[in-house]
Order: structure tokens, then sequence, then C-alpha cells
């Protein structure tokens, strides 16, 4: 079994006028949204991202690729993740619109029901900006179903997003790479960095200089099926579980299908148990996976980077070699790093708009 214990997941730096922007661990979801967002903005060349694994590795403790993945109402009621929502649901519409297909990302038709604890604020603030969205009739609701929405959502297919977000930081904006693992985070900074970006996910418990205590993982497992005839995301909220159907986009008939949401467990084995409980559970909702046996490509588990209280987006400062420099923390989205992590990213940006105001930047010509 690996742990996470001392594994950073994403660091991003600004070095000013030398390359070093951001620097990120396992360059997971969460950095390179933040670069991104810097990029977006001109500063690509200064960005450098440091990560011991890279879009493309497989590794329990890099998190991002193992997700679903899709919009929901699964994130947090309160008002940041209610901002931060809106913030990804835009930005992953305004993509799928513009690139299409070679960003993995697509919309979908979507049903959400809830069995006991129905989060009506925050149903109602998504229903003011979510497309196609309808309550669904208290009479069609399938039998422990107290309440359920229809609208149209983006799946997502994770580990070739990740991989599109990857080459155009490179390519696009002339963002730099580099594998490396830091055990400190004042190792982070080199001589000329201006800020660094936090996005440690589950190691920003352990990692020195960091050590937050209300950071864990939130184990899930997932099996990848072969189901060609699933067009629909379906998500069930109950009590105790979550269980959902994501169709994985680029894929020929690829689809996703969960799950759990264990606290505090960072066990990366997989158990044939949860396995056909997940079958069980996804069949009872689809009549498409009922229909014909679906084909098992891969079972596969993951440790969500979740902290108590919510994710962690604030600055700080750091006296570095007698420097003050810019410590920006974006960690802990738990289960919904690739719905709210682009807003999450707007605001770690902002955070520094001091700093970034003072430095000159190269606009870059090429367009999404």
């Amino acid at each position: 079994m690996k742990r996470y214990e001392g594994v950073p997941h994403a660091f991003a730096h600004y070095n000013h006028p030398q390359r070093g922007l951001a620097k990120s661990f396992d360059a997971g979801i969460i950095g390179l949204y933040v670069s991104l967002a810097l990029a977006q903005r001109g500063h690509g060349r200064s960005i450098t991202v440091l990560a011991e694994h890279l879009p493309g590795d497989t590794a329990v403790a890099y998190t991002s690729p193992w997700a679903g993945c899709n919009f929901s109402a699964i994130s947090g009621t309160d008002a940041n993740a209610i901002r931060w929502d809106k913030a990804g649901y835009k930005f992953l519409r305004e993509l799928e619109a513009t690139v299409g297909e070679k960003s993995f990302v697509k919309k979908t038709p979507s049903t959400e029901m809830w069995d006991d604890v129905v989060p009506h604020d925050k149903i109602k603030a998504m229903s003011e900006y979510l497309e196609d969205f309808e309550i669904i009739p208290a009479d069609k609701l399938p039998q422990g179903v107290k309440f359920a929405v229809s609208f149209t959502t983006v799946t997502i297919n994770a580990p070739k997003f990740m991989e599109y977000l990857y080459a155009r930081l490179q390519n696009e904006y002339g963002v730099r790479f580099q594998r490396r693992k830091i055990d400190h985070i004042s190792s982070a900074f080199s001589p000329s960095t201006k800020i660094v970006f936090n996005c440690t996910g589950n190691a920003a418990r352990f990692l020195g200089g960091v050590e937050d205590a209300k950071c864990y993982p939130t184990r899930g497992q997932v099996v990848l099926v072969r189901a060609p005839r699933v067009k629909r995301n379906l998500m069930r909220h109950g009590l105790d579980y979550e269980t959902y159907i994501i169709p994985r986009p680029g894929t020929k008939g690829h689809v996703i299908l969960g799950g759990y949401m264990q606290k505090g467990n960072n066990d990366g084995s997989t158990y044939k148990s949860e396995t056909q409980s997940i079958l069980e559970r996804t069949k009872g909702l689809s009549e498409d996976l009922r229909a014909e046996e679906p084909e098992i490509l891969a079972t596969v588990a993951g440790m969500r980077p979740s902290r108590e209280g919510g994710a962690r987006v604030e600055r700080e400062q750091r006296e570095v070699q007698g420097q003050q420099r810019a410590l920006v923390h974006n960690y802990g989205a738990g289960g919904t790093g690739f719905q709210a992590g682009f807003g999450m990213a707007l605001v770690s940006v902002q955070h520094v708009k001091d700093i970034l105001a003072t430095l000159g930047t190269a606009r870059p010509t090429a367009r999404l």
C-alpha cells in the first residue's frame, strides 16, 4: 500500500526576471489550473512547474488522473464553493465550445438525485447558471429518491484533459515543467522567485513548513467499463454512499462507474466486494447498463485531497533569505478539483495582483 505522507502534489512559483513563476509537484489539476490562469495573463514564460508526477504518469498519490469526472452539486455549500463552481462551469463550457473534442471536455445531459439531505440553497445557486436546468416532478422520481434535477453538465476525460492542458501550457504559453520532489516549502523558493503557489493536495499535511493537520485523504474506488449505450451522466447521493455514472469523452464507449467517499482512508488497494457494489448500484440507476453487460476494463482507487473546513485558498508572507516573499496556498478541494479548480485558481492569482502588476508581461500570440 502506498501512502501519501511526504509526497508533494503541486507547487507553483513566480521567478522574475528569470523563469519560475509556477512550480508544481505532481502537476495535478489544481497546479495546472493555476499555471493556466497565470499564463493567460501573459506570465507563461515566467512559470516553472515542479512536479514529482506529470500528466501521463500514474501513482496512487497522484489523484487527478483517476477522477470520473464531471460537473455536479457534490461540492460544498459555502459561498466560496458556490463562487468557484460558477467560474469553473463557465470555463469548461467555453472550452468545450471553442476547442471541442481536442480538449476532452464534452457537454452531456445529466440527472442528479438525493435520497436524504438535499442542499436546496446550493441547488438554487447553481440553477441560475446551469444550462437546461429543471426540477424533476415528484411523481417521476425513482423509489427512495427525495429530490432530483436535470441539466446540461460537462463530462471530462480526466487523464486526457490533463495531458491537453500540459501540452497547451508548454506549447502555447512557454511554461516549463521540472520533475522534482520537495520536502520543505522553503526549498520551493529560488533566489529569483517572487511567488510560490502551494498546490500540494494531500501532501500539505506532511510538507515541511506547511504541515496542515486539517488535511486528510478521502478514498474512492471506481470501475472503468466499456458501455457504449451510456450517453447520460447520472448521480445519486445517499446518506452514506455516492453512486455515479460518467461517460468519458474521446473514447469508444468508456464509462466511469462509482463509487465511494471514505474519509481518512488512504488504502490504495481495490476490492472485489466494492466493485460488485458499484456495479449493482449503477445498474440500478441505468437501464442502458442493465440492457447490455458492461465490459470491465480497469478498477482503480485514489485519494481525494480533502480538508476540514473546505479548501484553503489564501496568501501569506514568508521570509526567504532575509526577504519577504509571497506564498499562496491552494489545496484541499477534495473531489471537486476539476469543477471548482479554475475558480480557485482565479482567486489565487487575484491574491497576488499587486506583485503581478509590477512585473512585465509578454503577451502570447497564440489564442484558445
